[in-house]
């Protein structure tokens, strides 16, 4: 079985090399590397023409959401992969996601039409013929993953190599894309069902590690757009 509804509050970072291995080195003994610690990320990003959800987004509204499938390393045809919706409201991030095939997916994408329908699908389907969704970014990041070792609902994980294109947006494609990030440096989230426990906030603070607004998508579109501008 998996999880297929999150409701959480999740806070980015965005670490120097020495900063993550600090962090890593000071948290030693409170998490532990989770089932699926390494994993490459890769996800298709979809919007509208204009691109109307990543500009809504960077607006920084209260409610913001977005569509993407995602899978864990290049897939085939016959592997499975997650179709996502994520909403935040408030500070607090709503995803809900439906595994299927990838093939599964390309059927749907055809014919517009899930060959079952739970309630997940149907939320997906009716965003999808809303806002007319197309294939919008490639976008992929090497992750690894962490939970507490008293509270397993901790969730710590730190992305490396961000990457993205425009073009080959398909899955299977392999993960090349151009980086974000001129210098090494990871994007760290920490995700929690509340409020963060007193000494991850302790050590956070020691670090000077705090909190940024960051969206993988959000900032890959913006920096292509300024350098078209530029």
């Amino acid at each position: 079985m998996y999880e297929n509804v999150f409701n959480r509050v999740e806070e980015k970072y965005v670490l120097t090399k020495e900063q993550k291995e600090t962090f890593l080195k000071k948290m030693e003994k409170y998490i532990k590397k989770d089932n699926f610690y390494e994993s490459t990320i890769c996800n298709i990003y979809f919007d509208t023409q204009n691109y109307d959800l990543v500009l809504h987004s960077l607006e920084k509204p209260i409610y913001k959401d977005k569509v993407r499938l995602r899978s864990y390393g290049i897939p085939h045809l016959e592997d499975e992969v997650f179709l996502e919706m994520k909403t935040k409201y408030n500070g607090i991030v709503n995803k809900r996601r439906t595994k299927l095939t990838l093939q599964e997916f390309y059927e749907y994408a055809t014919r517009k039409k899930f060959a079952s329908s739970d309630q997940v699908k149907k939320e997906l389907d009716y965003l999808f013929r809303y806002y007319k969704l197309k294939p919008a970014y490639f976008i992929a990041y090497d992750r690894v993953s962490y939970q507490g070792i008293l509270d397993n609902k901790l969730r710590i994980t730190i992305d490396a190599n961000l990457r993205s294109r425009k073009e080959d947006l398909q899955l299977e494609l392999g993960d090349a894309g151009k980086k974000f990030f001129k210098e090494e440096k990871y994007i760290m989230e920490i995700k929690t069902l509340g409020a963060m426990p007193l000494w991850l906030v302790h050590n956070l603070s020691e670090l000077k590690i705090f909190p940024v607004s960051f969206s993988k998508y959000g900032s890959i579109y913006q920096k292509e757009m300024e350098g078209r501008i530029c």
